[in-house]
């Protein structure tokens, strides 16, 4: 059947917007401090799955929502399925944005909103490729479920959900990532070094406080300090600024100095992409007269963590040939005096090293120091052979919609459902090119990008189904 898939997604483009709004409207942040029966994950997550499966069933799909942690759309039939894998939780807005973080604005061709990269903009544009053939009356000859998760930015509770109440699909992709395509992820794994929030006889740490989740480069960092002689101390802080790729203020308190760094968030998968203000705010109090577990806090996130995306001062620094370097995000980071303190690091790693090589060089960092370190969830890394025909597929969809008949697969430090199943992979909606904003502030997707990956994700679906 020939079909412009390209003139057929301008068909649509008034429609998409309107659910985009819609979708972009919820705040669908993972949040366990409101969590309930009915929202097991917080209201979020649950309404904006509510909502995405009301968009299907409006338009005559049979939908199935499994406890308000993850969600299907159903179309054709068969003995094999191909999953369509998106999701519909989004990070934490965050501060630093010049528009509303849930309203859907464009601006110079830009869409902008929480989401619009990752993942509400790609996987409406999926679900429209889908509903593309229903309207064309088109019928697949195996069974498609677009299945939708709300909590992909943490632990994957819904999607282990679906794979525990329902078979394991044939194959499929995930549109939360980069075009070409990808078909390699690399393992990933958290550890969290923890601290009784001790301080020494001298100067005392009160609070610390930088980073929103593990998988996201911190932008903004405050703390509380009690030091000697708080005047100077400002004025070498303002010193340090001048020096360094951050900006920010210090003033003196009544309970002590309050200082507050801005730096760059990015996704965690590769934090070269950010500027990391809790690590920085750390390097400047490390100077500073504390001692116990202040001190060994600040130093670790200093001396050892400071700027070295790749973990070189870990000792664990790895690469491979096919899955590239071994990377190392310093996320959360907080510190209470006589409470607790913890830092986590989210390492993403290639083929030829694990989580055992991590924790060795963890340990090894601390080993003078008074602290537990304890292992997270663990992903090993994921490949699908180029040859396979999903990826020979996919590939010939995106050339042909593209003209780019260079492009070849990529394995990245992402970690997306696609890696659930054996046969998945990872495909768009970010071309290359475009600016990757996901995870920051004022994130954004172009709107020509999504519905040129609406055209090519209805040709996918076709070419996959026929």
């Amino acid at each position: 059947m020939a079909i412009d898939w390209q003139k057929l997604s301008e068909q649509y483009q008034e429609d998409y917007l309107a659910d985009l709004t819609t979708l972009v409207g919820i705040d669908s942040a993972r949040d366990d401090s409101q969590a309930t029966d009915e929202y097991p994950l917080g209201p979020g997550p649950a309404k904006a799955l509510i909502a995405f499966l009301g968009l299907a069933q409006r338009d005559g799909f049979k939908t199935k929502n499994l406890d308000n942690l993850v969600g299907y759309v159903e179309f054709g039939e068969g003995d094999d399925t191909l999953a369509i894998l998106g999701h519909a939780d989004v990070m934490p807005a965050g501060k630093g944005w010049h528009t509303d973080a849930f309203t859907l604005t464009e601006k110079d061709g830009n869409l902008y909103g929480r989401g619009t990269s990752d993942d509400k903009g790609p996987s409406l544009a999926a679900y429209y490729g889908l509903k593309m053939l229903k309207d064309q009356g088109i019928l697949p000859k195996m069974k498609i479920r677009f299945i939708i998760g709300t909590d992909e930015e943490s632990d994957w509770t819904g999607m282990n959900h679906y794979l525990d109440l329902e078979p394991a699909p044939t194959l499929g992709f995930s549109p939360d990532a980069e075009f070409p395509l990808i078909n390699g992820e690399k393992g990933n794994v958290t550890f969290t070094t923890t601290f009784a929030g001790t301080n020494g006889d001298a100067d005392a740490l009160q609070e610390f406080d930088a980073g929103l989740r593990e998988n996201m480069v911190p932008r903004d960092a405050e703390a509380i300090a009690q030091v000697a002689n708080g005047d100077q101390v400002v004025a070498d802080f303002n010193s340090f600024l001048a020096d360094a790729p951050v900006t920010g203020e210090a003033s003196v308190e009544a309970d002590g100095v309050h200082f507050h760094v801005i730096g760059k968030a990015a996704h965690g998968m590769e934090p070269k992409n950010g500027i990391n203000a809790g690590t920085y705010l750390a390097t400047f109090l490390n100077g500073l007269n504390f001692g116990a577990d202040a001190a060994d806090f600040l130093g670790l996130l200093a001396n050892q963590l400071h700027d070295d995306s790749r973990a070189n001062k870990l000792g664990i620094a790895y690469t491979d040939k096919v899955m590239g370097d071994l990377t190392m995000n310093v996320g959360v980071q907080t510190f209470t005096a006589n409470k607790a303190a913890l830092i986590n690091t989210n390492f993403r790693y290639p083929t030829g090293t694990g989580a055992a090589d991590i924790q060795a060089g963890l340990a090894k960092a601390t080993a003078d120091m008074n602290v537990e370190l304890k292992q997270g969830r663990e992903m090993v890394p994921h490949y699908v052979d180029p040859s396979d025909p999903i990826v020979a597929t996919l590939m010939d969809v995106y050339r042909q919609q593209t003209g780019d008949m260079d492009a070849q697969p990529e394995v990245v430090g992402g970690g997306t459902y696609g890696r659930l199943m054996k046969r998945g992979v990872a495909f768009g909606a970010l071309f290359p090119g475009t600016a990757d904003t996901m995870h920051q502030a004022d994130e954004f997707q172009p709107k020509a990008d999504l519905l040129k990956a609406m055209a090519i994700y209805g040709q996918a679906i076709y070419e996959l189904t026929k």
